[in-house]
């Protein structure tokens, strides 16, 4: 099932749900429940998964924000999300406030959304924390943003506020464009308040990350060893398509080349991007081409956010869980809030595939109801292929992001 499937079936399922329509079982509405039940505290599984865990070192390394920009955020909407001219992605701002139960707070959207990642933040151990995602505009090749082609705008002002409001449980990315001709300066500041990483998405918001124009900006980062996070890969949620080959994980070389630390997001498990033989090449390959080259040793990581939703394919999982010389470079994320999001997962296929335990399956399926955080660490802490789990040491995120204090 692709994602433009997904989304139909998610809106009409909305739709039945504000027509007062009871979905018995949850299979497309996320319920948000809270409380975790008295059965699940006591679950072989739950306890399986935090074995060897120290939740001081889990940092979860994707998580967005989203909202309407009602409540002082500064988060704005572009035409895509906020107009049913564009329904695919009027559907899909549908199913991010179902995901993050924000949908029924009218004037209090992003207020709700944030109250309830506490909520879940605060059912986990004392300890974990996740990574607030600011999400920057579309920018034109002189550096010049365009609100009219962003999907969506988070600032890193929001971002940074929550982190200091709840350092307990948050930590703050900052998005910023290279091309811009402050970016250097916005980023030393962005890091003296307190920013742990960068995040770039290149499709959708318009940089080319071979570019030379992005020199400057690489060689702050170096200096500062701040990561840079770039989402590789297919891009579904962006305005047009001739921004798609910015995605190629081949294109971070430079980056490398420059010493920055990079995290390929979702490590490029969904698309394709031409090789260096100019053939297309699922975009995953290139990924795992990448981390081979010795320009890449020290410096180039991946996070497995995303990696269980069904449009990828599971033999990606298979071979990320065999692969573990490189363990010690992949790190947890979830992608918060598409965790939330019912018909993107299901334990149940993934159990089928040989890569979770079948009598794990209604325990995950009843806890994503109430926490979508802690079923995405424990799911990703049960998969396993040929009796091959992801090392701990992919749960122990915070040693890239803790550079010390600002």
């Amino acid at each position: 099932m692709n994602r433009r499937r997904f989304l139909g079936v998610l809106a009409g399922g909305l739709a039945l749900s504000a027509a007062g329509v009871s979905l018995a079982k949850p299979s497309i509405v996320n319920p948000c429940r809270t409380a975790i039940p008295f059965s699940l505290l006591d679950s072989p599984w739950l306890q399986q998964a935090w074995a060897g865990i120290d939740p001081a070192q889990l940092w979860d390394c994707h998580v967005h924000l989203a909202g309407l920009g009602d409540g002082g955020s500064g988060i704005e909407l572009g035409p895509q999300f906020s107009s049913v001219l564009h329904p695919l992605h009027y559907a899909q701002r549908l199913f991010y406030m179902n995901a993050g139960c924000a949908q029924h707070a009218p004037g209090k959207v992003d207020q709700a959304y944030v109250a309830r990642l506490l909520n879940l933040c605060d059912a986990m151990p004392e300890g974990f924390k996740v990574m607030l995602f600011a999400f920057e505009r579309f920018h034109d090749t002189q550096g010049q943003a365009h609100p009219e082609d962003s999907a969506f705008y988070v600032p890193n002002a929001w971002a940074a506020k929550l982190a200091r409001d709840f350092p307990a449980r948050f930590e703050w990315v900052a998005s910023l464009h290279p091309y811009h001709a402050a970016a250097v300066d916005d980023l030393k500041q962005a890091i003296s308040k307190g920013a742990r990483a960068v995040k770039w998405l290149p499709a959708a918001m318009g940089m080319d990350p071979a570019d030379a124009k992005c020199e400057a900006f690489y060689r702050q980062l170096a200096a500062s060893r701040i990561p840079l996070i770039v989402h590789c890969g297919e891009e579904k949620a962006v305005k047009g398509s001739d921004t798609q080959a910015f995605g190629n994980p081949l294109r971070l070389r430079r980056a490398l080349d420059a010493g920055v630390r990079v995290v390929v997001a979702h490590c490029a498990t969904l698309g394709e991007d031409l090789a260096d033989d100019g053939q297309s090449r699922p975009s995953f390959e290139l990924f795992l081409k990448l981390m081979d080259e010795p320009r890449a040793k020290g410096l180039l990581y991946g996070d497995i956010s995303a990696i269980t939703q069904r449009n990828r394919d599971v033999d990606c999982i298979r071979r990320l869980l065999s692969r573990t010389d490189l363990h010690e470079r992949l790190l947890h994320g979830s992608d918060y809030p598409l965790p939330g999001v019912l018909p993107l997962t299901a334990p149940g296929a993934l159990a089928r595939a040989g890569l979770l335990p079948e009598a794990a399956v209604d325990d995950l399926d009843v806890l994503r109801q109430h926490n979508p955080l802690l079923f995405d660490f424990t799911l990703k802490r049960l998969l396993a292929w040929q009796g091959q789990g992801f090392s701990p040491a992919v749960f122990a995120t915070r040693r890239l992001f803790d550079h010390g204090s600002h």
